[in-house]
Protein backbone atom coordinates (compact mmCIF):
# COMPACT_ATOMS: atom_id res chain seq x y z
CA UNK A 1 0.00 0.00 0.00
CA UNK A 2 2.89 2.63 0.27
CA UNK A 3 3.93 2.06 -2.96
CA UNK A 4 0.51 2.56 -4.35
CA UNK A 5 0.06 5.79 -1.80
CA UNK A 6 3.39 7.00 -3.67
CA UNK A 7 1.96 6.90 -6.93
CA UNK A 8 -1.29 8.15 -6.00
CA UNK A 9 0.08 11.19 -4.60
CA UNK A 10 2.31 11.41 -7.97
CA UNK A 11 -0.25 10.99 -10.11
CA UNK A 12 -2.75 13.63 -7.72
CA UNK A 13 -5.43 10.90 -7.52
CA UNK A 14 -8.40 12.07 -5.43
CA UNK A 15 -9.43 9.68 -2.95
CA UNK A 16 -12.53 8.14 -4.75
CA UNK A 17 -10.03 7.21 -7.15
CA UNK A 18 -7.68 5.48 -5.25
CA UNK A 19 -11.06 3.68 -4.35
CA UNK A 20 -11.83 2.98 -7.74
CA UNK A 21 -8.37 1.76 -8.96
CA UNK A 22 -8.66 -0.59 -5.61
CA UNK A 23 -11.73 -2.48 -6.95
CA UNK A 24 -13.96 -0.17 -4.84
CA UNK A 25 -13.46 -1.36 -1.02
CA UNK A 26 -15.50 0.16 1.25
CA UNK A 27 -14.05 3.54 2.21
CA UNK A 28 -13.47 2.77 5.70
CA UNK A 29 -11.70 -0.46 4.45
CA UNK A 30 -9.68 2.19 2.04
CA UNK A 31 -8.27 4.02 5.20
CA UNK A 32 -7.65 1.17 7.11
CA UNK A 33 -5.52 -0.59 4.28
CA UNK A 34 -4.05 3.04 3.94
CA UNK A 35 -3.34 3.71 7.76
CA UNK A 36 -2.07 -0.09 8.42
CA UNK A 37 -2.03 -2.28 5.45
CA UNK A 38 -3.40 -5.32 6.58
CA UNK A 39 -3.88 -8.63 4.70
CA UNK A 40 -5.25 -7.06 1.00
CA UNK A 41 -7.64 -9.27 -1.26
CA UNK A 42 -5.54 -11.02 -4.01
CA UNK A 43 -7.85 -8.60 -6.63
CA UNK A 44 -6.63 -5.68 -5.27
CA UNK A 45 -3.02 -6.81 -4.75
CA UNK A 46 -3.10 -7.50 -8.75
CA UNK A 47 -4.44 -4.23 -9.64
CA UNK A 48 -1.75 -2.68 -7.40
CA UNK A 49 0.91 -4.97 -9.09
CA UNK A 50 -0.68 -3.67 -12.36
CA UNK A 51 -0.71 0.04 -11.79
CA UNK A 52 3.15 -0.07 -10.16
CA UNK A 53 4.18 -1.71 -13.66
CA UNK A 54 2.44 1.43 -15.40
CA UNK A 55 4.10 3.25 -13.59
CA UNK A 56 7.46 1.66 -13.54
CA UNK A 57 6.83 2.02 -17.61
CA UNK A 58 6.06 5.87 -17.89
CA UNK A 59 9.23 6.32 -16.19
CA UNK A 60 10.86 4.28 -18.34
CA UNK A 61 9.02 5.64 -21.88
CA UNK A 62 9.43 9.26 -20.38
CA UNK A 63 12.37 9.99 -18.13
CA UNK A 64 11.14 13.46 -17.43
CA UNK A 65 9.25 12.99 -14.11
CA UNK A 66 6.53 15.75 -14.52
CA UNK A 67 5.75 13.86 -18.12
CA UNK A 68 5.51 10.54 -16.96
CA UNK A 69 2.98 11.73 -14.34
CA UNK A 70 1.10 13.82 -16.60
CA UNK A 71 0.89 11.36 -18.82
CA UNK A 72 -1.28 9.35 -17.34
CA UNK A 73 -4.60 12.36 -17.62
CA UNK A 74 -3.69 13.51 -20.73
CA UNK A 75 -6.30 12.17 -24.12
CA UNK A 76 -4.96 9.66 -26.03
CA UNK A 77 -5.61 8.33 -29.68
CA UNK A 78 -4.87 4.85 -28.85
CA UNK A 79 -8.17 5.06 -26.09
CA UNK A 80 -10.20 6.87 -28.08
CA UNK A 81 -9.17 10.52 -27.08
CA UNK A 82 -10.01 9.00 -23.41
CA UNK A 83 -7.42 9.42 -20.90
CA UNK A 84 -5.49 6.13 -19.31
CA UNK A 85 -6.85 7.39 -16.21
CA UNK A 86 -10.19 7.52 -17.31
CA UNK A 87 -9.97 3.74 -19.41
CA UNK A 88 -8.84 2.60 -15.73
CA UNK A 89 -11.39 4.04 -13.50
CA UNK A 90 -13.63 1.68 -15.68
CA UNK A 91 -13.43 -0.06 -12.43
CA UNK A 92 -12.10 -3.58 -13.66
CA UNK A 93 -8.69 -5.11 -13.55
CA UNK A 94 -8.68 -5.31 -17.16
CA UNK A 95 -8.79 -1.78 -17.45
CA UNK A 96 -5.72 -1.37 -15.78
CA UNK A 97 -4.55 -4.21 -17.55
CA UNK A 98 -5.23 -2.49 -21.14
CA UNK A 99 -3.13 0.82 -20.16
CA UNK A 100 -0.29 -1.82 -18.88
CA UNK A 101 -0.32 -3.50 -21.97
CA UNK A 102 -0.30 -0.82 -23.97
CA UNK A 103 2.61 1.31 -22.28
CA UNK A 104 4.52 -2.15 -22.23
CA UNK A 105 4.15 -2.21 -26.23
CA UNK A 106 5.51 1.10 -26.16
CA UNK A 107 8.66 0.70 -24.59
CA UNK A 108 9.35 -2.54 -26.40
CA UNK A 109 8.54 -5.39 -23.27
Amino acid sequence: MDAFSRLAEDWELSTDEQITLLGSPGRSTFFKWKKSGGNLPHDTIERISHLLGIYKSLQIVLPNPEAADGWIKKPNAFFDDRSALDVMLGGNVVDIYKVREYLDAQRGG
